[in-house]
């Protein structure tokens, strides 16, 4: 017997509204070194950069040099703050739930391959309260690589018992993009993230504009492949 189809979703920007809390953190690490808070709109196009691209660029943003180590002093600092307020303002966006649950009546498998390290994601999830919807979550440091990898991918879907070629990826960002046409997995990016450029540059096969859309995108990917 064949395994399930599966569906993988990235998680900041795809999946959950996460910037104000990454951004609160950020903010409150920069303002113990002087650096005045980033705005989110300006922060957010940044967030696919990670946690020590989002300190670097503050940085860079007040004029500021950071001093050889200081980066990754205060990216300890960011973890462990973001760590502990990781769900103050985080929100599912709109359809996340109702599309989960239409693929997995549909008989979908689901996982998460996120750059998020895997105990924030599994806590962050926990906390939404669809954690136990995904066969796996699988995090930056889950395995020795991560996207744009494509093993991150690929491994994130064996680990749900999945089969790399009955499944779909969906994202936000190039790094999503890349490692699925790496994988030779066929990709959904939703327009409503964090890229660093418009999504559209990164040749998604297909970008929507809400969770209403997905399991049609879905579908109609998975028949091409299949054709």
């Amino acid at each position: 017997m064949s395994p399930a189809p599966i569906a993988v979703f990235d998680l900041d920007g795809t999946l959950a509204d996460t910037a104000q809390d990454l951004v609160a953190t950020l903010n409150l690490v920069l303002g113990a070194e002087g650096i005045p808070p980033l705005p989110i709109d300006q922060a957010r196009d940044m967030i696919s950069a990670g946690g020590r691209g989002l300190l670097e660029r503050g940085f860079e943003a007040a004029g500021r040099e950071a001093a050889p180590g200081l980066i990754e002093e205060l990216y300890r600092r960011f973890l462990a703050h973001y760590g502990d307020n990781l769900c103050v303002a985080t929100r599912l966006y709109p359809g996340v739930i109702g599309a989960l649950d239409r693929l997995r009546a549909e008989g979908f498998d689901l996982a998460v391959c996120t750059n998020k390290f895997e105990a924030h994601s599994v806590n962050l999830l926990q906390a939404l309260g669809i954690a136990d919807r995904f066969a796996a979550i699988c995090g930056r440091d889950t395995f020795p690589y991560f996207k744009p990898d494509p093993r991150h991918l690929t491994m994130t879907i064996e680990r749900a018992g999945g089969d790399a070629c009955r499944a779909v990826m969906v994202g936000d960002s190039y790094s999503d993009v890349a490692a699925a046409k790496a994988a030779g997995i066929p990709v959904v990016a939703v327009s409503f993230g964090y890229p660093d450029r418009p999504v559209q540059d990164f040749g998604p096969d297909l970008i929507i504009d809400h969770f209403d859309e997905l399991f049609g995108a879905v579908q109609n990917l998975l028949a091409e492949t299949a054709a």
